[in-house]
């Protein structure tokens, strides 16, 4: 029996989950069968009305809480953008409900520990069923993920061979978490201080390769001055997730980076004594909140903030003396602007795929088209 809808958005009435229903609205308003979902009926009606989403959008509460309740909400769709956190409070009721029932699943996950229990727990069920379970589709990691894919390509059809080593370095960043994010991120730092083995993944590299454990990676956790690009570099927060990834890409896809493989992400701070002062003082801070209050679950940047921001991520590697460089760039709040851009754009360009069932990164689950379909849709620039 066809699924009544191409995709449903489940944390519909959340920070994120509003910016997604939004731009869907904008973008694919009669092109796309979609629903908002979770767990308040009454706040879904308040969100339809107040985005006038019309009668061809349904509104389905479905407790987070409740498997009886998720399996009716997947076998209804051929996917499921997720966006209701932390995931490792709330996810998983909904990503296994997906991956037995073969509904494929997006989210924007953050939290390195909980996607490894996720791909040990269900990679086989998902895997049986076709679901296409793919986490991180936002800022986290999609820029970098697709940075280096992009980079390396360059790379074969320069000199015939893909970089052993890929810098990925922060190099223009303009906007703020939500409260959520915040919510995500000491959540984890918490499951990393109780549990011996979740604390081990947060370090690991590789802790989304299981059974594979590549080289020595750099070590981007201090702020260090790099002798091939002539700048300083200092710690970047989403370097723990976003390299985690891109490593588990280049596992996915077979290694055509190489089983030995080295990569790291920096905040590039500039040149010379200001470089150096930038990137000891931005090291001091925690990369995520800086030493403002944070912000509550559901708030955020506010519009003006989302429009006015941008960001820039570069990928550089170096053959024989010369030196490729790539570089992915959004012209809006990276976290929440363009990152609901990026999720909208990955789910429907997974539903053109034709891509085996279990858990993939957005490179090696979508790569070339994804790519193309950011571009084309003015989500992101590759340069």
């Amino acid at each position: 029996m066809t699924a009544p809808f191409d995709l449903i958005v489940y944390g519909a009435t959340g920070f994120t989950g509003q910016l997604i229903c939004r731009y869907l609205q904008q973008h694919y308003h009669g092109q796309v069968r979609w629903a908002i979902a979770g767990r308040n009926a009454d706040k879904l009606a308040q969100l339809h009305q107040q985005l006038q989403l019309g009668d061809e959008v349904s509104c389905i509460s479905a407790s987070a809480d409740s498997p009886e309740q998720l399996q009716q909400l997947v076998a209804q769709t051929k996917a499921v953008i997720a966006v209701a956190g932390p995931y490792q409070r709330y996810g998983e009721p909904l990503l296994a409900a997906c991956a037995h029932s073969g509904t494929h699943y997006l989210d924007l996950c953050g939290e390195p520990a909980w996607m490894r229990q996720m791909i040990d727990k269900y990679h086989a069920v998902a895997a049986d069923s076709g679901a296409v379970i793919v986490h991180s589709c936002g800022f986290d990691s999609i820029p970098s993920d697709l940075g280096v894919y992009q980079l390396q390509q360059l790379a074969l059809s320069r000199f015939g061979q893909t970089l052993p080593q890929v810098k990925g370095r922060v190099e223009a960043m303009q906007g703020g978490p939500s409260g959520g994010t915040v919510a995500s991120f000491m959540v984890s730092q918490q499951a990393a201080q109780a549990d011996a083995q979740i604390g081990q993944w947060m370090l690991d590299p590789f802790a989304l390769t299981p059974g594979f454990h590549g080289s020595q990676q750099p070590d981007g956790s201090q702020p260090k001055y790099d002798d091939d690009l002539g700048r300083w570099a200092s710690p970047f927060v989403m370097a723990l997730i976003n390299c985690k990834n891109v490593h588990r890409t280049n596992w996915l896809l077979g290694h055509p980076y190489g089983e030995q493989f080295q990569y790291d992400e920096m905040i590039s701070t500039g040149a010379g004594e200001q470089g150096q002062q930038v990137a000891q003082a931005l090291a001091k801070g925690d990369g995520l909140v800086g030493q403002g209050k944070p912000p509550k679950p559901g708030e955020g940047p506010t519009p003006e903030e989302q429009e006015n921001g941008f960001f820039t991520l570069a990928f550089y590697g170096q053959h024989q003396g010369e030196t490729l460089r790539v570089a992915v760039s959004g012209d809006k709040d990276p976290g929440y602007g363009c990152t609901s851009m990026m999720i909208s754009e990955a789910a429907l360009c997974l539903l053109q795929q034709q891509v085996a069932g279990g858990f993939w990164t957005p490179a090696s689950a979508m790569a070339e088209p994804l790519i193309a379909r950011l571009a084309e849709k003015q989500v992101l620039r590759f340069q």
